[in-house]
């Protein structure tokens, strides 16, 4: 008879071999400023589904950069611009500009002239409230 030699696994092999085999998570996908443009305030992000969106630009006086997933429509805004503004569902807010749950950045769509990405959030806030037939939380009757 032959020699018949076993091989014991302690639980850090194991541990070890189930790190290997399982996924591993993405790093999070942020909207990169395009080259050229300066973010001297930070980046946050709004995502508006795409039907929206297309609504919201003929009331908006200025349009920074603006990419698109297929689904969604991401602005760039000011980092910080949810303090005192609750953003309408279906609407999205992210800051630092991270898409999440994204494999891949969305496609800039729109580049606006100049050295600076954001699309004004007060009136990005107002024409999405105004497709959504939200009211601006300001204007909203406090109980």
């Amino acid at each position: 008879m032959g020699v018949v030699t076993t091989r014991t696994m302690h639980l850090d092999s194991l541990v070890g071999l189930a790190r290997r085999r399982a996924p591993r998570p993405h790093s999070p996908v942020r909207l990169d400023v395009p080259a050229g443009m300066t973010a001297p305030l930070g980046c946050d992000a709004v995502a508006v589904p795409e039907a929206f969106a297309r609504a919201m630009t003929a009331r908006l006086p200025r349009m920074g950069c603006v990419y698109a997933d297929g689904a969604h429509w991401w602005w760039l805004v000011p980092s910080e611009s949810d303090v005192s503004l609750e953003w309408p569902a279906p609407a999205r807010y992210t800051a630092g500009a991270v898409v999440p749950d994204a494999h891949r950045a969305p496609d800039l769509i729109h580049c606006p002239e100049g050295s600076v990405p954001y699309t004004p959030p007060i009136p990005l806030y107002l024409a999405l409230c105004r497709v959504t037939g939200t009211t601006p939380a300001w204007s909203a009757s406090r109980a």
